[in-house]
């Protein structure tokens, strides 16, 4: 019941921009321009909510859909300009003009406040996600993994193995791991170091390790 809550909730979130303009547009020709862009734009944001897609973080992605959306419900306005229709009420389009931008401004204030509490929330370490662990080479195999955290970061631990005898050099070879990789955890909001590199001051077996750290140290 819950689940199906959050996933109406989410929904309500997404088509929200395009009710508000569907209310405001007065020209068919933009109504349905705009009110597709929105659908896409929606489309997307629903997808990455159901993981879907899996590439855009989850509050990332509604960070953008909240700016975005009254860009195009603007460019949509600024595009009727240029169109003969009008509203017949002149009064009652200004009082659904001046609604929606309550509306999609409220939602856009709303949706920063938690997304700056979200990445304030974000700044001490945590473990890696496991989809952070790099994916392995044909051959190479997982023989161990552990997890843990330590002094300002969080870590998962990988022995790597091979399927068909490999010496370590081949292992490291193949996995092309050369040099510690690192970038931040997520795209605008989680600014956290993510590592991926190689356990060196061990030469009996090849360890890989992906390390999250504090923002602040």
């Amino acid at each position: 019941m819950q689940a199906l809550a959050w996933t109406l909730v989410g929904l309500a979130y997404a088509v929200l921009p395009l009710m508000v303009w569907w209310r405001i547009a007065r020209t068919p020709l933009v109504r349905t321009a705009v009110a597709l862009a929105l659908a896409v734009a929606g489309g997307l944001l629903v997808a990455v909510q159901h993981l879907w897609l899996t590439g855009p973080p989850r509050p990332d992605a509604h960070l953008v859909f909240a700016a975005v959306a009254p860009l195009i419900v603007a460019a949509g306005a600024v595009w009727e300009r240029s169109q003969e229709g009008t509203a017949p009420d002149q009064h009652t389009w200004a009082t659904r003009r001046s609604g929606a931008i309550g509306v999609l401004g409220t939602q856009f204030a709303v949706t920063l406040v938690a997304s700056l509490l979200y990445a304030l929330v974000l700044t001490g370490a945590s473990t890696p996600a496991a989809s952070a662990v790099p994916a392995l080479p044909a051959g190479l195999t997982v023989e161990s993994q552990s997890e843990g955290c330590g002094s300002g970061n969080c870590y998962r631990l990988l022995t790597i193995g091979s399927e068909n005898g490999l010496s370590y050099q081949e292992i490291v070879r193949r996995l092309g791991i050369t040099h510690e990789k690192c970038r931040p955890n997520g795209w605008l909001l989680d600014r956290r170091d993510l590592c991926v590199g190689l356990n060196t001051h061990r030469t009996d077996r090849v360890v890989l390790y992906v390390t999250l750290s504090d923002l602040i140290d």
